[in-house]
């Protein structure tokens, strides 16, 4: 009996080890090349696979060496930003894949086919730290971001961002004002741009840690929070009474939250809660770092390298405005802008 006992554990212990070991050899080894030979059935190239690594210790050795040398405005931003997905496009074309879980697709066609085929193509699980600073859409999967886009969807309709121009003029001017003051008083001054950097946060061990930053960054979200539901509260008492302007997206989207909401008979699954409005609130604040803000940094810098362009967009927007604030039927006006921004776009 006793040998029995000691069989069975025995046998126990080898099946658990050989599964252990066949999940780990799949997880290293098995999967990935799977992965690679599916990838290349499909048309895409890229490097082989390499056992545990794939392309980081490349790709890290790349953005460091890339950073230690001087950096020119006439050079090609992409080497310096992204240089190891740059020869990789290089070296196997703009449908290309690296061992970071990545697949790069540049075909507007395909694209659109990712992004309207939402059951069949899911998004990276975030960590709960940057879940903190951004969640809402973002991470929302199938139906439920289905139903979500269908909510926002209207707020960026150009009717709708027609009346969130008197809100941009002011933050814009306000910036300036800023900017005139500083000069003024310094004679020159050097401004940075804040730059979004969430790789900090993706410590995958160092996440969870009561650290001081994690720590920092929990205490920053209660305090975006407490902020939020204040402001919501006033916007929504506000249509409640018809007193909103719909000047911003706020307004804009409780408004169409609202409407959604009505017309199903204030069904509790439609819609979106305080904490869901919290969410996208916070969400197109940071996304804007990532885009807009990018684009006039940009803009900017390649304005002050192309002093003619600059000249040529400063008086085409003095004919037009002359002292008047801006408004859409004049933007629309704005051809010199236009190509400078279309320009800012296409440069690499």
């Amino acid at each position: 009996m006793e040998v029995s006992v000691k069989s069975i554990a025995l046998s126990m212990v080898l099946v658990t080890v050989v599964t252990s070991a066949w999940r780990i050899l799949n997880w290293v080894w098995l999967r990935p090349k799977r992965l690679e030979r599916y990838l290349r059935q499909q048309g895409l190239k890229g490097k082989p696979y390499r056992l545990l690594y794939g392309d980081l210790k490349e790709t890290s050795m790349m953005i460091t060496q890339a950073k230690s040398r001087p950096f020119n405005l006439s050079d090609d931003i992409a080497p310096r930003v992204i240089p190891f997905l740059h020869k990789v496009v290089q070296d196997y074309g703009k449908n290309s894949f690296i061992w970071l879980s990545r697949v790069t697709i540049t075909n507007p066609d395909q694209i659109k086919e990712i992004f309207t085929r939402y059951n069949d193509f899911y998004k990276p699980q975030a960590n709960p730290l940057s879940k903190l600073l951004v969640n809402g859409s973002l991470n929302l999967e199938g139906e439920e971001w289905a139903k979500r886009r269908k909510i926002i969807n209207p707020a960026f309709h150009l009717e709708k961002l027609k009346l969130m121009l008197p809100a941009f003029y002011q933050a814009f001017n306000e910036t300036i004002s800023k900017w005139e003051n500083l000069v003024s008083a310094e004679g020159s001054c050097e401004m940075k741009n804040w730059a979004q950097c969430f790789d900090n946060f993706t410590m995958h061990k160092c996440r969870l840690l009561p650290t001081k930053r994690n720590k920092r960054l929990k205490e920053i979200d209660q305090e975006i929070r407490a902020v939020l539901i204040g402001i919501i509260k006033n916007r929504e008492k506000a249509i409640k009474t018809s007193e909103a302007t719909n000047s911003d997206l706020l307004s804009i989207l409780l408004e169409l939250n609202f409407r959604e909401i009505e017309e199903h008979g204030n069904n509790k699954n439609v819609g979106m809660t305080i904490d869901d409005v919290i969410e996208e609130c916070k969400l197109f604040y940071f996304a804007r770092h990532d885009t807009s803000s990018v684009l006039l940094v940009w803009t900017m810098v390649l304005l002050s390298k192309h002093q003619n362009w600059q000249a040529r967009a400063r008086e085409e927007v003095l004919q037009v405005f002359g002292d008047k604030k801006p408004n859409y039927e004049g933007l629309n006006q704005l051809k010199v802008v236009s190509v400078a921004v279309y320009f800012v776009l296409w440069y690499k």
